[in-house]
């Protein structure tokens, strides 16, 4: 067997000053200084990657705000689960986020810190003698709040939220994403996946009123996405399939009746991991025809603050 080897003496080689060059030192992160405020925490980040995206989005969502475009969160129940109730509470409460919508395991997690000051619970072991999901007290009172707000037809994240408002004690009334929208007026709603969450394993759920509000609030989605355009923002936080497939179809339904609109917004992805429905169904396929899609990965309760914290500082420097 013969071998052929390459003749390297014939390479020709270009002048370093002929290439053009990706990494400058301008780009680069600087270290702490005299100023250890957050802003030049954030300023201080490399001019690279997702820290440039992550800036990218909080110019757009500050510019968004300013202008009072619609901003639409979708919400998965891992973002209540880590403690970022709060900081979502802040922009609702600044004015900056105009639809809230979540799935059913984020609402499930908010209603029970409202109401009862704790959520969360150890899957494995409760699995393992069928007690996993049968708190009485949530089951109970997420269910007939569901079945009070189809009787009077509302949808599901209002009648949750009107629900809490009238329990004489809220231990948890403090962090409450369902809360603050009732009381701040933004839109809130809740998307269900009938048999996925824990609610729907008790006697006390009934599904025409699971479905029928459910329905509801997927048509008032619909409704609040003609505000994106033109400088609006969806951004999914945490959900990996319900609210990326929700949001596709409430987005078809919102151009279906609004000759191809709303095109020209931010669509932004936040998840600890990259998952194909957010890429494509919140990202990628809606805008296609004009707009930005970003994904930024990374942990919630590390990522998400400095979004929130980042925005709220662009609008505070004007």
């Amino acid at each position: 067997m013969s071998y052929r080897e390459a003749d390297l003496s014939r390479i020709r080689t270009v002048p370093f000053q002929g290439r053009q060059h990706k990494i400058d030192p301008s780009l680069m992160a600087a270290p702490p200084g005299d100023d250890r405020s957050f802003h030049a925490f954030l300023e201080s980040l490399p001019d690279l990657l997702a820290a440039r995206e992550l800036r990218g989005v909080i110019a757009h969502i500050a510019r968004a705000a300013e202008s009072r475009k619609a901003i639409v969160l979708l919400l998965g129940g891992h973002v209540i689960k880590v403690g970022l109730g709060p900081l979502v509470l802040r922009w609702i409460e600044r004015g900056i986020v105009t639809h809230v919508a979540m799935n059913g395991a984020a609402a499930i997690h908010d209603f029970e810190l409202a109401a009862f000051g704790g959520t969360s619970e150890d899957v494995e072991s409760g699995l393992g003698d069928g007690s996993f999901g049968m708190v009485e007290e949530t089951g109970r009172e997420m269910n007939a709040a569901a079945a009070a707000a189809a009787l009077g037809e509302l949808g599901y994240g209002e009648g949750l939220a009107a629900a809490l408002a009238a329990r004489p004690k809220l231990p948890g009334e403090a962090v409450s994403i369902l809360l603050g929208c009732h009381r701040h007026g933004v839109p809130v709603t809740v998307h269900t996946a009938l048999g996925a969450e824990i609610v729907h394993q008790q006697p006390s759920a009934d599904g025409a009123a699971i479905g029928s509000t459910s329905l509801r609030d997927f048509r008032r989605l619909a409704g609040s996405l003609p505000g994106l355009d033109q400088g609006g923002a969806v951004l999914n936080w945490g959900s990996a399939v319900v609210m990326p497939e929700v949001f596709l179809k409430a987005l078809t339904v919102a151009r279906n009746l609004d000759s191809g609109r709303p095109t020209g917004f931010l669509a932004a992805d936040f998840d600890m991991i990259r998952h194909y429905r957010p890429r494509m169904n919140v990202v990628e396929r809606p805008t296609r025809g004009g707009g930005v899609g970003v994904q930024l990965t990374g942990h919630h309760e590390l990522l998400l603050p400095l979004l929130v914290w980042g925005v709220l500082d662009a609008l505070d420097r004007g």
